[in-house]
């Protein structure tokens, strides 16, 4: 369905924001508007003073989850921003016009499904017959079909509510779902307020990947200066790394989270951001195929031809 920039700014509650520091566009400089999750993205470039020396100007998006992110690429009010590699599957098929141009891997386990502390189920297999709440199509919904699948269950044997992230936690509170499958810092979130524990992680199911996408159209025209963000982003992840306690303490601030949730996805996370080789589109395709045959796709997705090699990484 095509929306509009005001349509999704709307339902995702985004704002958006010039940088650096909120300065007016000069007329003479490119903008790129950046789409972000969670201010995931932003908290990185800001605490590691990433942003100086720009010859552009950033307006940011923030959404809550992938699937409105994908949206406002699909609507070209964003010319790029992080997306996993399930989200960017399910895009992709859907026919959204966007180029894979860098790869990040991450710790799986804070993709999980989570339970409330005082559920009886233990295992994957209990999850046979109950109602999990999930995004469509988002990693988390991934894994949930692949713990089902690991105990031997099959997609139709759970009760699936497609609910975005703050609805499908209200739905785990107040008992309309028996589990949320869900990812950082949804996760961290909910096991450091004691609101839920981890029944199954991602470890073992899901394969870390996540992504900078870009638009078709930004690629054309905005691709220096998608080569210079990348770049800017790159190098700030490795910075993070080094000062873990003022990384997590902006993170916190930015996104809007307590500090011990905020730290507690980010240490285990360790992302490490990847070159896009025979090895990462094998398991990309992987990815797709098990979409496919769980009947989330209508027909296979060659993955190969989603991803911009052009674009290098260092650190």
């Amino acid at each position: 369905m095509t929306v509009t920039r005001r349509t999704f700014l709307q339902a995702a509650g985004a704002s958006a924001l010039a940088a650096p520091f909120g300065a007016p566009f000069a007329q003479s400089r490119p903008v790129l508007k950046a789409g972000d999750q969670k201010g995931g993205l932003r908290a990185l470039l800001e605490s590691a003073d990433a942003l100086k020396g720009l010859a552009y100007d950033i307006q940011w998006t923030e959404f809550p989850a992938a699937a409105p992110l994908a949206e406002a690429l699909n609507a070209g009010a964003v010319d790029s921003g992080p997306i996993g590699d399930a989200p960017a599957i399910f895009a992709l098929a859907a026919g959204t016009r966007i180029r894979l141009i860098g790869a990040n891997r991450s710790d799986p386990y804070g993709t999980a499904v989570l339970v409330r502390p005082d559920s009886p189920l233990k295992t994957a297999a209990d999850l046979k017959g109950k109602r999990i709440g999930t995004n469509r199509g988002s990693i988390g919904h991934f894994v949930a079909l692949k713990a089902l699948a690991s105990a031997g269950l099959k997609a139709e044997d759970a009760d699936f509510r497609l609910l975005p992230p703050a609805d499908a936690k209200l739905a785990l509170t107040n008992g309309s779902v028996d589990a949320w499958s869900t990812w950082e810092p949804y996760t961290a979130m909910a096991e450091t307020s004691g609101h839920a524990r981890v029944l199954v992680s991602g470890r073992g199911l899901w394969s870390g990947l996540s992504y900078l996408a870009a638009t078709d159209a930004a690629l054309a025209s905005k691709r220096a200066v998608l080569a210079d963000f990348l770049q800017r982003v790159v190098r700030a992840q490795a910075w993070s790394y080094q000062h873990v306690p003022e990384f997590s303490a902006t993170l916190a601030r930015i996104i809007g989270i307590p500090p011990e949730a905020a730290r507690l996805q980010f240490e285990r996370r360790r992302t490490q951001w990847q070159p896009i080789d025979a090895e990462l589109v094998a398991i990309q395709q992987q990815t797709a195929d098990f979409y496919l045959k769980a009947g989330l796709l209508k027909q296979r997705l060659d993955v190969a031809g989603t991803f911009d090699r052009g674009f290098a990484l260092s650190a």
